[in-house]
């Protein structure tokens, strides 16, 4: 796995200032919708601003320490499927199932909210209510959030997603919006060389940095997961992707391997991968559309071979 060697990250300046004046100003709204791409630090700044919150009405030592064990009496976590079994907010993307289609906020979990509330505060005069992938939200959660939003509390909510369009348009309303914009990959380079340790950042040297880092969309987190993949690939694998396969029995040589060898979303992420690799090499649409048809088929649960086969075969003939 790929580390950090500092706590050092980017930052959204714009959403640290406007958080910080609401903290200092004391004057918190019922909700706000943290929103933006996936590893753009959403979550690390919802901790810092839960913390902000509390320490307003709390001298108690250990206060972000306990917001991430999820161990603070005044905090409610709700997180989809089998991830609200995870204490730690700090659980890496290992720990989350490959499937995240399956995963819902249900109903229940929502309802707790409103017996949550209606409890005293212990340590705070606000409590804090922050729900993970709040897109999760299955329609009976969404409509039960929405009655609980509408009702005068004591409680802040906090919503964080990166599809923001899948929320319903009243609780949107009811909500600061707090948009984390991507950064750019001029910003993502320069954070990878001052924040990892770029001898181990690669396993092939043959893997051209630039290509993860357009992958990436902006998003600080998903390059290190994607470097995690990747460097988890086979090498016979890994050889292979510089261009495309032009030899029938090559390419199905290869997309039996892969087909064998990874899982689906490491499939998911290979077809990205690959994308922006050849798209450099050629500059083909028609190759590029080609790939996105292929990403449907394998999340969609078409016979991954079978896929990868009949894409790489239509790209060898028209190439």
């Amino acid at each position: 796995m790929i580390y950090l060697k500092t706590n050092d990250s980017l930052k959204n300046e714009e959403v640290d200032q406007y958080l910080e004046r609401i903290i200092n100003s004391k004057l918190f709204t019922n909700g706000y919708i943290f929103f933006g791409a996936e590893g753009i630090g959403k979550k690390q700044k919802a901790i810092q601003f839960i913390k902000g919150i509390f320490k307003e009405y709390s001298s108690v030592k250990n206060i972000e320490e306990r917001i991430i064990n999820n161990n603070h009496p005044d905090l409610l976590i709700i997180e989809p499927g089998n991830l609200i079994k995870k204490k730690n907010l700090n659980h890496t993307n290992s720990e989350i199932p490959k499937n995240r289609n399956q995963e819902i906020i249900k109903v229940d979990q929502i309802r707790n909210i409103k017996t949550f509330l209606g409890q005293k505060s212990i340590e705070s005069e606000k409590k804090v209510v922050l729900i993970i992938d709040a897109h999760l939200l299955n329609e009976a959660a969404s409509n039960c959030l929405l009655k609980t939003l509408e009702e005068p509390s004591n409680g802040i909510f906090i919503l964080i997603t990166s599809k923001l369009n899948l929320l319903l348009s009243t609780i949107k309303s009811r909500c600061q919006l707090v948009r984390f914009k991507s950064f750019s990959s001029k910003k993502i380079e320069t954070f990878l060389k001052h924040s990892l340790n770029t001898s181990k950042l690669l396993s092939n040297r043959n893997i051209n940095l630039q290509d993860l880092i357009n992958s990436a969309n902006g998003s600080p987190g998903k390059i290190l997961d994607n470097i995690n993949i990747l460097n988890e690939f086979p090498e016979e694998i890994k050889i292979l992707l510089d261009s495309p396969l032009k030899e029938p029995l090559e390419i199905l040589k290869f997309s039996k391997l892969i087909s064998e060898k990874l899982e689906i979303f490491q499939q998911i992420f290979l077809v990205n991968f690959i994308q922006q690799i050849w798209w450099r090499k050629t500059m083909d649409r028609s190759l590029v559309t080609k790939l996105e048809s292929l990403k449907k088929h394998i999340d969609n649960n078409v016979q991954p071979r079978l896929a990868w086969e009949v894409t790489l075969l239509k790209i060898a003939m028209e190439d």
